[in-house]
């Protein structure tokens, strides 16, 4: 691997060399490495799409993935379909993640759809961190969708990062949950300049004593842009919960548009949004120990999107 990719490995996926485990790594559309184990297997696509899939033998425990995909040249127009099917009583990390290098002036674009079809009693911690650097005039775009089919008592963890340099992102998540099944989703987005971030959640909860709990965290500097939207449908005894916070900055713009439906008497279901600026007097109490203004908003900002 050259030193560009090698440092957008570890920048999306902590990656400092071949991971140990099972793994795939793509670089502008092409696959530049596999590996399967004994439990979890990664197969090419045999319907014509581009993409992998992910078999993760039931009870499988304490093993990870890693999946990152990396642009390194201007123009490149990326779309990726990778699907992950987690035997019951499973236990696994999953480690994706994209980086775009744009030195050019064409766009470059990753667009990955992810499916997981999660068996009973499994369990699922997937992590995503996304970011855009290079010089070029071209954009850096990142369309990241994530779709779950969960079984009963099955639970799924996701982060999502993207805090670095991508111009513009349309985020699309859905879930569908059986009796017991959980899902845990944390965002955290920062723009500036004319970056522009739209976020979509949708989760039917279906069977009794599911629950979803959906976390945005964002700050938006600068011109950029930033939508948030979320739709939780209780359709039993259930628990949905959704929350926006971001801080607004400069002449930014946020809109955060929630939705909760009950179609059930027993499901319980909560929305929380607020956008607001730094609060003068913290940023007067870090002055006062000796941070300038803009360190000060620096160190705010670090602590809530920590």
């Amino acid at each position: 691997m050259d030193a560009l990719l090698k440092s957008l490995l570890e920048q999306v996926s902590d990656l400092h060399d071949i991971p140990v485990g099972a793994y795939n790594i793509r670089n502008n559309g092409h696959s530049e490495g596999r590996n399967s184990t004994a439990n979890i297997q990664i197969v090419g696509k045999t319907d014509g799409k581009s993409g992998i899939d992910i078999i993760v033998k039931e009870n499988t425990k304490k093993e990870s993935v890693h999946i990152p995909a990396i642009i390194t040249e201007a123009g490149v127009n990326d779309l990726v379909y990778n699907d992950f099917y987690i035997g019951e009583n499973a236990d696994v990390v999953i480690v994706a993640g994209c980086g775009v290098h744009n030195n050019g002036a064409a766009a470059s674009m990753h667009e990955g759809i992810h499916r997981f079809f999660l068996g009973k009693n499994s369990k699922v911690k997937y992590i995503e961190k996304h970011i855009g650097e290079g010089d070029g005039a071209g954009e850096r775009i990142i369309n990241p969708q994530t779709h779950i089919i969960a079984e009963q008592n099955s639970y799924m963890e996701m982060d999502t990062v993207q805090l670095k340099g991508v111009d513009s992102t349309n985020r699309v998540s859905s879930a569908k949950l059986a009796e017991g099944a959980t899902l845990i989703i944390k965002e955290k987005i920062m723009t500036h300049g004319k970056q522009t971030a739209e976020t979509s959640f949708e989760v039917e909860l279906e069977g009794k004593g599911s629950s979803a709990n959906l976390i945005s965290r964002s700050v938006a500097k600068d011109n950029s842009k930033q939508v948030f939207r979320s739709i939780i449908n209780g359709n039993a005894e259930c628990y949905g919960h959704s929350e926006c916070d971001a801080i607004i900055m400069d002449n930014a713009v946020v809109a955060a548009i929630p939705e909760i439906t009950a179609n059930h008497l027993d499901a319980t279901l909560i929305h929380e949004a607020a956008i607001g600026k730094i609060a003068g007097d913290q940023l007067t109490k870090l002055m006062t120990l000796g941070l300038t203004e803009k360190e000060a908003e620096q160190q705010i900002i670090n602590g809530f999107l920590k």
